[in-house]
């Protein structure tokens, strides 16, 4: 019985790191100017800069926005991480009981 649980977690382990990893979420700054784009497991996989929108001559503009756009990208795979964790413990939960983390 325990065995059985303890397999039964593994797998969900392995199938919650596979959504995170096909997952994608885009962070942006100063209406698309610059975009960054991550993973579920927080990757960068992405980033993109519009010329056109940036002042490519104010280099602590562009990291400040930078940053703004990581951030972003990042919470999202983060909230993203949370609920699905949360979502695999009601799995795992008997029923009646899916509440009780959230």
């Amino acid at each position: 019985m325990f065995g059985d649980m303890m397999n039964k977690m593994q797998e969900m382990q392995e199938e919650m790191r596979r959504k995170l990893a096909e997952a994608s979420f885009t962070g942006e700054a100063q209406d698309g100017a610059i975009k960054v784009t991550c993973d579920g497991t927080r990757a960068v996989t992405n980033i993109s800069l519009d010329a056109e929108k940036l002042d490519l001559t104010d280099p602590e503009a562009i990291e400040d926005l930078l940053l703004v756009a990581i951030n972003r990208a990042l919470e999202q795979a983060a909230t993203y991480e949370a609920e699905q964790g949360q979502a695999a413990m009601g799995n795992m939960l008997p029923g009646g009981m899916e509440g009780l983390f959230g």
